[in-house]
């Protein structure tokens, strides 16, 4: 099978591109830049927000994975509106190629929660993405992972990042709402290969997938493991979440701070499952990594 895997040079899409090369499929990697593909991966040159640069790129292909993201994490440069521009235009895009240039299959990365009247303005594009992918004529999958962990990945730094932000140079760390928001992390390497049964087999056509780890988390408790595997000890101070609301949208405001009101918002719900589809691809939670594992402090 050709695939196209948009955002392939990035975190999630380096480690699918190698998983389809073992299986035996030709990949390209689709990226706003020619460096940092896998060894054996075709790239081709385009972005998902220019029309313009996509039909040559997509033709010839069996299959489109998208999987180019912004992070929720922090606010993108340019502001919220980016994630309209690059989740719900740039998949609309992305799927108008993929029609014109007669692929069956198309997998869509998306987020737990996704809602086009969602809290975020990352989860409303997530959600609109969702829409478009669902009204297109092409064999569409998607994928609602909780957050992604390993090596490359931004979610265990993410951590420490928040420690520099809201508490440089002392040795409390003042957690919104005390830690309390829960997450379900998933090791990429676990998550990579059902991506490639999701592009593979008939069986996942139509399907919308909740797929996340073997352990819930709390924010607290990963911040925790995270200290404990650098071998440095942290006192948690719970910031009320109203406070971390002023907080975030003063410091939102300031020109080049990462995060505003949008990250606070996403921190007052969880990112879990309702219901792991993991066993969908014949995975059981035993069979999966931990966070711990993953940082040597299981």
């Amino acid at each position: 099978m050709q695939v196209l895997v948009a955002g392939g040079t990035g975190f999630i899409g380096s480690y699918l591109c190698r998983e389809l090369l073992d299986r035996g499929h030709e990949v390209t990697a689709l990226a706003r830049s020619a460096e940092g593909a896998p060894e054996g991966v075709d790239v081709a040159v385009g972005d998902v927000t220019d029309p313009e640069t996509l039909d040559e790129a997509v033709a010839g292909h069996d299959a489109v994975v998208n999987l180019v993201a912004l992070s929720p994490l922090f606010e993108p440069s340019g502001g919220n509106e980016m994630h309209d521009r690059v989740h719900r235009a740039g998949t609309e895009n992305l799927l108008r190629a993929a029609e014109e240039a007669g692929a069956d299959r198309f997998l869509q990365m998306s987020a737990l929660g996704a809602d086009p009247d969602g809290d975020t303005a990352y989860i409303r594009a997530k959600g609109a993405a969702e829409t478009a992918v669902r009204a297109s004529d092409l064999d569409w999958t998607i994928f609602r992972p909780s957050v992604v962990f390993g090596d490359g990945g931004e979610f265990v730094s993410f951590t420490t990042r928040l420690k520099e932000l809201f508490a440089p140079g002392v040795p409390v760390y003042p957690l919104p709402g005390g830690g309390r928001t829960r997450f379900q992390p998933i090791h990429v390497e676990d998550l990579a290969p059902m991506l490639a049964d999701g592009v593979e087999k008939d069986e996942h056509v139509g399907e919308t997938y909740e797929v996340g780890g073997p352990e819930e988390l709390t924010l607290r408790e990963i911040t925790d493991l995270v200290y404990e595997a650098e071998g440095t000890g942290i006192s948690i101070l719970p910031l009320p979440m109203p406070m971390a609301k002023l907080g975030l949208t003063v410091l939102g405001a300031i020109p080049g701070f990462p995060m505003g009101p949008d990250q606070y918002r996403s921190l007052k719900f969880d990112n879990t499952t309702d219901d792991n589809d993991i066993g969908a691809f014949g995975v059981d939670e035993d069979d999966l990594t931990t966070l711990g594992e993953y940082l040597g402090v299981a």
